[in-house]
């Protein structure tokens, strides 16, 4: 699949095989801004053809047993190992993350995930009760809802939302479209959708506080706040980008913030010792920036980064999509940068005095993903993670995850939720089965 010289060509998997396609799209390493990679530019007519497949391969796959499809998603995983350095480079080069970040998070999370679910197939239960005063036993079964391996049952069809996107949420043999991405999008796919009643599982953007109360561990605290802030350049649903922290600590913390932002190296993806790699786009290094430049202009301080240090790259990424990890102090909470999600290597730190406000200002977003507490009091704790309006509340840590335990956002963060039992009850549903005898 490979084109002249070291230009890669994609190409669509349908039924088992790769497909061309007629049209394709220029794809850019986001470390050094030259065209690496062509993906194909399908549209209506590749949607037809995989979803037929993917119809044709239901009933085989389907019909599988717990113990066989458990034995193909470890296989699975065993590949993924097999190849994770290739994995790594590849998701390294695609997304201008770290070549660390890629080998220990990302890819080794691919394979535990598929043997997560290898795992849980074989344990769920179906539930059953009896009316003996009728005669009758009641029990449930789950039927798939997609579909999963063999040829047809993966397909994979590249292309932008207008068109690939667009026909494969209009499809009326879609049965359920599960979305990670921006809620703006998320709302495109739901208008599309809804005729067709289709099931969604959407997993959208966030605009996470981190609450810093004054009896926190501020050893223990900064270094992982400036963690959540800027691993992966801020490209995670769950980074943190609004900081509140009390007044007795304020200017403490945020001296030894900035010193921390400070150290993190960002540079080429490929180093070792990079901290932070490249952001996505052009595009969107500029927005990202954009968000700094209106800060700076509503009277915001920038304390570090954007327009204020020195970004020193090697050679090969001088037109690479690169930012230095930028701290925002003084930021009004009706500002866009307070209230929109950046998505990038940027956080804002404001000061708080009473429990009972930052519980306010933390909720006063359209946004509920992720939101973290540091504290040492325990009662406190209870509290403020009860009334904090978001899917998930760590304390005193982050990214702390554990896929038994249901995932996903309130209000414009998204709908439904992942996990274990949250994942088999949305990727099945339930028949009630009533036997009289």
């Amino acid at each position: 699949m490979a084109g002249p010289k070291t230009l890669l060509v994609l190409e669509n998997f349908i039924n088992g095989k790769f497909v061309p396609c007629p049209s394709y799209i220029d794809s850019y390493d986001p470390s050094t801004g030259d065209v690496y990679c062509r993906v194909p530019d399908s549209g209506k007519e590749e949607v037809e053809v995989a979803v037929t497949a993917a119809r044709d391969a239901f009933l085989g796959w389907s019909s599988k047993s717990p113990q066989e499809r458990s034995q193909i998603m470890n296989k699975l995983a065993d590949l993924i190992e097999h190849d994770l350095e290739a994995f790594a480079q590849a998701e390294s080069k695609d997304q201008g993350k770290t070549i660390t970040f890629a080998r220990t998070v990302d890819i080794p999370r691919a394979a535990y995930n598929f043997r997560f679910f290898a795992s849980s197939v074989l344990h769920h239960t179906t539930e059953c009760t009896q009316m003996d005063h009728m005669d009758c036993m009641h029990y449930t079964v789950r039927t798939p809802v997609g579909i999963g391996i063999p040829p047809g049952v993966v397909n994979i069809v590249f292309g932008t939302g207008p068109k690939a996107g667009r026909a494969i949420v209009s499809h009326p043999d879609v049965p359920l479209i599960s979305f990670t991405g921006s809620t703006l999008t998320a709302q495109h796919i739901r208008e599309r959708s809804a005729p067709h009643c289709k099931k969604l599982s959407l997993e959208l953007g966030g605009k996470n506080p981190a609450i810093i109360f004054e009896d926190a561990n501020l050893d223990q605290c900064i270094p992982t706040t400036v963690r959540s802030s800027f691993a992966n350049q801020g490209e995670i649903c769950l980074c943190t980008s609004r900081i509140f922290v009390q007044r007795s600590i304020y200017n403490e913390f945020l001296k030894r913030f900035v010193e921390e932002a400070r150290k993190w190296k960002v540079g080429s993806p490929s180093d070792p010792t990079s901290s932070m790699g490249a952001l996505i786009s052009k595009e969107h290094l500029e927005k990202v920036k954009n968000y700094v430049k209106k800060a700076r202009a509503e009277g915001a301080r920038i304390l570090c980064g954007e327009g204020v240090d020195s970004l020193v790259l090697p050679t090969g990424n001088q037109n690479g999509y690169f930012m230095l990890p930028t701290v925002i102090a003084e930021v009004k909470d009706e500002s866009c940068c307070m209230q929109e999600e950046i998505f990038g290597p940027v956080t804002c730190v404001v000061l708080f005095d009473t429990e009972e406000e930052v519980i306010k200002r933390a909720n006063g977003v359209k946004y509920g993903l992720a939101a973290t507490i540091w504290s040492s009091d325990v009662g406190r704790v209870h509290r403020v993670a009860k009334r904090l309006q978001a899917g998930l509340v760590w304390t005193n840590c982050w990214l702390v995850r554990e896929l038994n335990l249901p995932f996903g956002g309130m209000k414009a963060s998204g709908i439904g939720r992942e996990g274990a039992k949250e994942s088999y009850e949305f990727f099945t549903e339930v028949k009630t089965i009533t036997i009289k005898h």
